[in-house]
């Protein structure tokens, strides 16, 4: 609207608009302050009024370049100058530059310059630096439809030219996808109900259709965004995402294309896809550091209980889409999605240990000398979540021997009080919202199981795992992890399990006993099929199995190895001493193989992996995960390695 106005649209030095015309200041900050909008919700760092030190901040940020804030900085603090000496000529608060030579001549010996030559030239190379940034930022390349041919939607027939069109586009069944597409612009979704949102889907529509014809079974991909489509409560906000950055729309064709289960959270959740707005996300590592920054800040303001669960639940949410968009895109691997996952299931859950504890001290006061801490269990503990796992804690407590109650108006005795605040913290991860889950929380691996209290005192905890637990729960503790809570009780914890883990056992038992084990899952969660890589023979199970057998047996031999800090290939590595050097090389490469098919098909779909039923994207995905042509040399590979694997396990474990 501004560069509409009358004398705003062109550059030029005589009588131009240093503030409001092209290039001009009003450029630099609508620059500055439109990706402050879209960020600054995440960054509080980006909430900056200045204009140099926003610009300082988006460079910091990664959302520009360091030569773009150097620029635009050089480029604001030239043009202020103009502009006050302007002002300081007209003795008015104007920003034009005069119309003749003369008044010219005069701002321009008032900078510095020797001539108005000299300050035209670098006027117009100011303005035309601006100007470039600007429109790199704001303004579209031309539409498809005139490079590519018609593409007409109206009317009740199809258009002969635009079934041509799409079938060049690489569509199968251009009949289908053009009354697909008149659905949309008849307004039928709730999502293009809107005239503003079917003018948004328009516009972006050739372009969406290219990118959806270069993706394999063009018309399957098609059909899915538009189910997508059918169940989106509103379009403009996405419409305007995808019509404005190109590469948000291949990130869609992908999605559509290979994740069905991405697919339904964006639909579920719109929100997350904000997120891929971030121009540093494919490029930096979601490390812990990196989460534990970005969940600081979003909790910065967050004040109630609830308040701080919901957003918990939407950080949550949105930080696993964009690991899963890491993973989906190739710019990570399996065991990293893992580690990421585990790292924001830390973060989340030791927040939302934090919140319970506030909870619970507020309504029923303090346990004298009250301490609490949390054990990661099972993948959790090993740093190797996935997407949709869910999370096997143990909450440990302690407390002075004398304590009978709490402190507060509502006080409650020992038991009473953990086993309540272990409820609430449960039902913090697990409770369905508005918001959605946090995470299913399992809790079967707590002393005496299902049958135990659900809040375990530390003393009871080292009693039972010394005198009555079984070796299948000693094999579940050489991958526990002491995730979050009091400093002091962790480190008693520690120095249990280490201890427990430390004793010598009997070598013929241990191997009967995880035998035993093994044929019991065999015999009760038999595999599907091939593509069930945790149960089949030779599978993630049989891994698992051997590397927790190893700490288990290590003592006995002269060794004493730590794996509760370790993932699976890790806790491998420390007890390569004790398995054939072969052996454990096809251990780890079919481990490595097992990780990164099972990250992708979790983060894509819900329920088993089929190749026949699955879509063809997936298929694609799942066969560059397994570094392999296609998916029967993958499906090979798998078969090749589970036997070897089967093998190594009859091997070691006898």
């Amino acid at each position: 609207q501004i560069h509409v106005h009358k004398g705003h649209g062109a550059i030029a030095v005589k009588g131009h608009n240093v503030k409001l015309g092209r290039g001009g200041i009003r450029e630099i900050e609508f620059f500055a302050q439109t990706q402050q909008l879209i960020a600054g919700g995440r960054m509080p760092d980006l909430r900056c009024r200045p204009t140099e030190e926003a610009l300082k901040a988006l460079a910091a940020a990664r959302w520009i370049d360091e030569q773009t804030a150097e620029e635009l900085t050089d480029c604001y603090w030239f043009m202020r100058d103009v502009e006050h000496r302007i002002q300081m000529v007209h003795d008015e608060q104007t920003h034009v530059l005069p119309e003749t030579e003369a008044e010219l001549k005069r701002i321009a010996f008032m900078l510095g310059f020797i001539d108005t030559t000299a300050f035209s030239r670098a006027l117009e190379t100011t303005l035309k630096t601006v100007e470039k940034r600007y429109a790199r930022l704001f303004e579209k390349e031309e539409g498809l439809s005139s490079a590519t041919g018609n593409l007409v939607f109206t009317g009740q027939q199809d258009d002969p030219d635009t079934l041509k069109t799409l079938k060049g586009l690489g569509f199968e069944r251009p009949e289908a996808i053009s009354g697909v597409i008149r659905t949309w612009h008849y307004g039928r979704y709730r999502a293009t109900q809107s005239v503003e949102a079917r003018e948004r889907l328009t516009e972006m529509t050739p372009d969406l259709l290219k990118a959806f014809g270069e993706s394999r079974r063009a018309d399957e991909a098609l059909l899915r965004f538009d189910n997508f489509l059918s169940g989106l409560p509103a379009g403009i906000q996405l419409f305007s995402l995808l019509g404005n950055n190109p590469a948000l729309l291949d990130l869609m064709v992908n999605i559509m294309a290979a994740a069905p289960r991405l697919a339904e959270i964006i639909a579920e959740r719109p929100h997350v896809f904000d997120g891929m707005l971030d121009p540093g996300l494919l490029v930096e590592l979601p490390t812990r550091d990196y989460l534990g920054k970005r969940l600081k800040s979003f909790l910065s303001s967050a004040r109630h209980y609830e308040e701080i669960l919901d957003r918990l639940r939407i950080f949550a949410a949105e930080q696993r889409f964009l690991i899963g968009i890491r993973l989906l895109t190739g710019s990570i691997g399996g065991a990293q999605a893992g580690h990421a996952f585990t790292d924001l299931a830390d973060l989340v859950i030791d927040e939302a240990l934090k919140a319970v504890i506030a909870e619970m001290e507020a309504a029923h006061g303090k346990m004298p000398g009250g301490r609490v801490a949390l054990a990661g269990m099972g993948k959790l503990g090993s740093f190797e979540l996935t997407a949709g796992s869910d999370v096997d804690l143990i909450l440990l407590y302690e407390h002075d021997d004398d304590a009978s109650e709490s402190d507060g108006a509502k006080p409650l005795d020992p038991v009473r009080y953990y086993t309540r605040l272990t409820q609430r913290l449960i039902a913090a991860l697990s409770a369905p919202t508005a918001e959605g889950v946090l995470y299913e929380v399992d809790m079967r691996l707590r002393p005496s199981g299902n049958k135990g209290p659900v809040a375990t005192r530390l003393r009871a905890f080292a009693r039972y795992q010394r005198e009555e637990a079984w070796t299948w729960e000693h094999m579940a503790l050489s991958r526990a992890r002491m995730m979050s809570g009091d400093a002091g009780l962790v480190a008693e914890a520690e120095r249990i399990i280490e201890e427990v883990l430390a004793a010598r056992r009997d070598r013929a038992k241990t191997v009967k006993d995880v035998l035993e084990m093994r044929a019991l899952i065999e015999q009760e969660k038999p595999a599907k099929d091939i593509w069930d890589l945790k149960l089949i023979p030779g599978g993630l199970v049989d891994i698992e199995f051997i590397a927790q057998y190893l700490a288990l047996v290590a003592p006995a031999k002269g060794h004493r190895v730590g794996t509760n800090e370790l993932s699976t290939a890790d806790a491998l590595k420390a007890l390569g001493a004790l398995i054939d050097p072969n052996d454990l090389d096809t251990c780890l490469s079919a481990l490595k193989l097992y990780t990164d098919l099972s990250q992708v098909i979790r983060l894509c779909i819900d329920g088993p992996f089929d190749p026949a039923k699955v879509p063809a994207g997936l298929t694609d995905r799942v066969a560059r995960a397994a570094e392999s042509p296609d998916m029967k040399t993958a499906e090979a590979e798998v078969k090749r390695l589970s036997k070897a694997v089967r093998k190594v396990f009859a091997r070691v474990v006898s």
